[in-house]
């Protein structure tokens, strides 16, 4: 038994998928397995994997994750054994939480029944508005799936199921921050997880992609280096695309949507740890295993050299304990560049994800966060109003009273520069009069 929190991301059907997404990360995890591999996980795998979470588990609430490629590939009697075998391995008073993460493309009156009837919480995946979602989420015949993914999602809240949504931040909606932010606020979504796509590709001497690094060469003494896709986030975009949400949602929204970026924000701003593991001082409690048993460092990190071993031979709580894994999750720490560790912002960022280390630190040292730019512009336009919402659940008060409070202030604002004469001293402080001053440039909102 452990009494550290732990996660697996247990994958029933491998890396197989109905949908082609153009940035998707996974579906080249193919090539770890032989041709003509049965992409489904076995009974003696789900029953070994299952008796052995809960065993490493602390209790009273075990959690089990579904992830894929696509889990709802596997059908609905796959998931009634999992229920079968859960209920049959748990001690007395104790119960499995279940969580699927799907595409929604599949999802009908029958999945969504079970799914209600057997407690499934349920995350799906919509990148914005169609014409957005559509151009990179593609099913395997190159037909749009945004209609199919809404249809899922709208299924899901008839049966009385809320999911959480999941949106990648990618090199074409990362452009219209107010368009996909408010899409999902039409739809009545109430937790929203904005993911960044960093892939990256492999570039020879020379070659350079001018759209996401402003057109610097990518050459490094004349080798192979590791570069962002073409699909990937830029890390200003992002910045700015998390800023402007940032801004409508601290404004309007707190307390009417989570933003789980912004909600884990305030978790470290308030002293407390977040959840994210991106955002957490160390990682390695989450861990992978695929359709076969083996288990893996990380989702991230599905390939040979981060194979800890096989859930039908090993038990998880050992694997996770492991030397080679406890270093990998220490190594997020350890392994900072010098301009990471002393960021002003180091505090809620943690260096970000390990997989994103690929870039150079503006000082020149390898291994920075690739999406540091955009992060720290965030994190420092956001800390004051993270700071105040600290201060207010201090005090007593709920954190969306900040909503109120900026609506005021900035009323009380304006209308000072409303009333303020042509000739009175400019509300600026620069001393000089208005209308030599702010009067050409300001506009009351």
């Amino acid at each position: 038994m452990s009494t550290a929190p732990f996660a697996v991301m247990a994958k029933p059907v491998g890396p197989v998928c109905n949908l082609s997404c153009s940035y998707c990360y996974y579906l080249e995890k193919e090539a770890l397995f032989a041709a003509g591999e049965r992409y489904r996980m076995s009974d003696e795998v789900l029953e070994r994997y299952t008796r052995s979470v809960i065993d490493a588990s602390a209790g009273p609430v075990v959690h089990f994750a579904w992830h894929g490629g696509e889990p709802t590939l596997a059908g609905i009697r796959f998931f009634q054994r999992v229920v079968e075998i859960q209920s049959r391995y748990l001690p007395d008073g104790w119960k499995c939480s279940n969580n699927i993460q799907t595409n929604g493309t599949l999802l009908d009156e029958r999945w969504c029944d079970f799914l209600l009837a057997e407690g499934f919480s349920v995350g799906i995946s919509i990148d914005g508005p169609a014409q957005l979602h559509d151009a990179l989420r593609r099913d395997r015949r190159g037909r749009p799936t945004h209609a199919r993914a809404m249809r899922g999602l709208n299924l899901l809240r008839e049966r009385g199921i809320d999911p959480d949504v999941l949106c990648t931040l990618n090199a074409l909606n990362v452009r219209h921050p107010r368009e996909v932010y408010r899409f999902f606020l039409d739809q009545g979504v109430r937790w929203l997880q904005f993911l960044p796509v960093v892939r990256r590709s492999e570039a020879g001497v020379g070659q350079f992609q001018s759209s996401l690094h402003g057109g610097s060469s990518v050459q490094r003494g004349g080798a192979l280096v590791a570069v962002p896709s073409a699909d990937s986030v830029d890390p200003h975009a992002m910045g700015d695309f998390l800023i402007s949400v940032f801004d409508e949602w601290v404004r309007h929204d707190v307390g009417r949507i989570a933003v789980q970026g912004f909600v884990e924000c305030l978790l470290a701003y308030s002293g407390r740890a977040p959840t994210l593991c991106t955002m957490s001082d160390t990682c390695g409690s989450v861990l992978a295993m695929e359709h076969d048993g083996g288990v893996y460092s990380c989702d991230h990190y599905v390939d040979l050299e981060h194979l800890l071993g096989n859930a039908t031979t090993d038990d998880i709580g050992e694997l996770l304990a492991l030397p080679a894994q406890l270093m990998f999750g220490a190594s997020k720490r350890d392994v900072l560049t010098r301009a990471c560790r002393e960021c002003p912002v180091l505090v809620v960022c943690r260096g970000g994800c390990p997989k994103d280390r690929f870039s150079r630190a503006p000082d020149g040292e390898p291994g920075h966060n690739y999406l540091c730019s955009g992060y720290r512009a965030f994190y420092e336009h956001a800390a004051p109003y993270m700071k105040r919402m600290v201060a207010l659940a201090t005090r007593g008060y709920p954190v969306s009273a900040i909503v109120d409070q900026l609506r005021d202030e900035e009323a009380s604002e304006e209308a000072r520069w409303r009333e303020t004469g042509r000739n009175d001293p400019c509300p600026c402080g620069s001393g000089n009069k208005y209308k030599q001053c702010c009067l050409p440039t300001r506009r009351p909102r």
